[in-house]
C-alpha cells in the first residue's frame, strides 16, 4: 500500500534545484575543481516553499 506524502509546493525561484556548483577556475593540490556552493536564497535550500496562509499565520 503506498504511503501518504503531502503534497509540497515546488520553490518558483529555483524550480527545485535549490543548489548549484559553479566552478571558480582554480584546483586543488589533488587535481580536483574548486566548486563554489550556492544555495536558492528564497527556499534556503531546500527546493519547496510554504503555502502563503502558513507564511501569513507565522507573523
Amino acid at each position: 500500500m503506498p504511503s501518504r506524502v503531502p503534497n509540497r509546493p515546488v520553490c518558483r525561484n529555483c524550480d527545485n534545484f535549490p543548489v548549484a556548483s559553479i566552478t571558480t577556475g582554480d584546483r586543488h593540490p589533488d587535481g580536483s575543481r574548486v566548486l563554489l556552493r550556492v544555495v536558492c536564497h528564497a527556499c534556503q535550500g531546500t527546493g519547496h516553499t510554504l503555502p502563503a496562509g502558513v507564511v501569513r499565520a507565522a507573523r
